[in-house]
């Protein structure tokens, strides 16, 4: 079951547009003004520099340009109004569960596809490298009695979207193929505590085949338009594929405001990242057909390594 809102125009119905009042709304993390913002990076300046919409696309505000705090706390009250509305639906569908007497044989998980900004670093909807772009909700709910031990356990470990698929096909007692990312999450359901990967990745493609716009503003190709990032418990690193780097010490600056990339005392921390982002590439690379062979007498063999789950994931 999938759900379009939250999402703009941001605009909820009664009871759900007034549940959370303005004044009681957190603002946004961000620098004391947005030009202040916009020099962590020349990618962050053009997107800071050229938003464009209105205030229930949640882009950019009116007022030529100029944000009103006003503005952004009703903004965000919307938006968690929405979030409280699919929560309903989300009762709902347990509800009928329980009453047709299937909700103890129901795999369920609740995720989304991605976060969103809501004026966190002066920037609106889903894009470039914040947490608050890519962070989604991860919640999986196994009926069955071996997943008694972890019931209600919340768990502080680096999930990620590739993850539902292994997580699902466990499940059903089905083999995940080889050409998976992502692992099982039933483990952490039944209480387990797995050696597990140390940092999560995601990549951010801002290339725009109709508008060239800002790529010729940063110089750069088509293809070349597009960032990776490791972000572990301490450390980001985000590699442009055309233009300098971004490290965060998210220890001494949790709100990623400084940019450490040409700090001397950070430079061989941004070169073993750098590493680490290349070797993660390398494993992750395309491989629809990789570990198949087409044979003349029994057809294309997959040969599956086992994947040892103590070690891999932490790639």
């Amino acid at each position: 079951m999938g759900y379009f809102r939250p999402h703009p125009p941001l605009f909820a119905p009664e009871p759900y547009n007034d549940i959370y009042h303005p004044n009681d709304v957190p603002m946004p993390v961000r620098a004391e003004t947005r030009e202040l913002e916009a020099r962590q990076h020349p990618y962050l300046e053009y997107e800071l520099n050229h938003m464009t919409g209105s205030l229930p696309d949640y882009r950019v505000l009116p007022r030529d340009g100029e944000f009103y705090d006003a503005d952004l706390r009703q903004m965000r009250a919307t938006y968690y109004g929405l979030i409280s509305k699919a929560d309903m639906f989300l009762g709902r569908i347990i509800a009928q569960l329980k009453e047709s007497g299937t909700y103890d044989r129901t795999l369920i998980v609740v995720t989304s596809d991605h976060g969103t900004q809501l004026g966190d670093h002066w920037m609106f909807s889903k894009r470039g490298y914040f947490d608050q772009s890519f962070h989604v909700p991860m919640i999986v709910r196994d009926p069955r009695n071996a997943a008694d031990a972890g019931r209600g356990r919340r768990i502080d470990v680096f999930t990620v979207s590739v993850d539902v698929m292994p997580t699902i096909l466990d499940w059903l007692g089905l083999d995940v193929p080889r050409q998976c990312d992502g692992w099982s999450l039933l483990p952490f359901c039944h209480g387990d505590s797995p050696v597990w990967r140390d940092a999560a990745h995601w990549e951010y493609d801002f290339r725009d085949v109709t508008d060239s716009a800002m790529e010729q503003a940063l110089g750069l190709e088509m293809d070349r338009a597009g960032l990776s990032v490791i972000r572990d418990r301490r450390y980001k690193y985000v590699h442009f594929a055309g233009l300098p780097p971004l490290f965060i010490d998210r220890e001494a600056d949790p709100h990623e405001f400084r940019n450490l990339a040409e700090d001397p005392n950070y430079a061989s921390r941004v070169l073993s990242y750098a590493q680490k982002m290349l070797s993660w590439r390398m494993v992750n690379d395309d491989r629809s057909l990789t570990g198949i062979k087409v044979t003349e007498d029994q057809g294309p063999i997959s040969r599956d390594d086992g994947r040892p789950a103590e070690t891999a994931p932490l790639l």
